[in-house]
């Protein structure tokens, strides 16, 4: 029995049966839930997973094919992780790619005049819904000290912002010296699509499947 071919690979939509669900607490950004999911075979089985509300992420290139970092604090990993700009999809009915302009702005005081669509992920799916969109963003350039209206608080107080070579970049995520899953992901993403000039990605604005 044939099994399916490489034309075949392409995530899809799916729903198991649901028969019950129990919210076990609502945090300020997370809530924990088990759902008791039907399997194919009938068996009924617990599943639980955090419910979030989604993210983006940025990887903004300048000129010289270097990209911005940053350094954050992440108290579950116990570490201060160098990550792209990124946040949370907490603004009702914000289009993502504008999110991520704001989250570029807030976190790293630049502004990029072009962006595409880079790479879409399920940043954890066996134990999380939460979907993330990646951008690429170039034409940066600093956003004067008098246009900037935000005050960073908590973890984002005091970020330090570097660039970095692409090329170096991705050097550091495959010898295991950048770990954040955004980063990896949006590093290794941009520098395969440099390869035909980016040409072949989707606009800011398409749509997630």
């Amino acid at each position: 029995m044939s099994g399916p071919g490489f034309g075949d690979v392409e995530d899809v939509p799916e729903e198991w049966k649901v028969v019950s669900t129990v919210r076990h607490f609502s945090a300020r950004v997370i809530t924990g839930v088990t759902d008791a999911v039907v399997m194919p075979d009938g068996e009924v089985v617990d599943r639980d997973y955090v419910v979030h509300p989604g993210s983006v992420a940025v990887v903004a290139l300048d000129d010289q094919e270097r990209v911005l970092l940053l350094r954050q604090y992440r108290h579950p990993a116990r570490r201060l992780l160098w990550e792209l700009p990124a946040g949370l999809r907490d603004v009702e009915g914000e289009p993502l790619h504008l999110g991520a302009a704001r989250e570029l702005a807030e976190e790293t005081g630049h502004r990029a005049g072009t962006w595409h669509t880079l790479v879409d992920t399920f940043v954890s799916p066996g134990m999380s819904d939460e979907r993330t969109r990646i951008f690429l963003a170039r034409d940066v350039s600093p956003i004067p000290a008098g246009e900037l209206d935000f005050v960073r608080r908590h973890e984002e107080a005091d970020m330090p912002v570097v660039w970095v070579p692409l090329a170096e970049a991705v050097r550091r995520a495959l010898g295991g010296m950048i770990h954040n899953s955004q980063a990896v992901t949006g590093i290794l993403a941009a520098y395969a699509a440099s390869a035909d000039g980016f040409a072949s990605l989707r606009p800011a604005d398409a749509p997630e499947a």
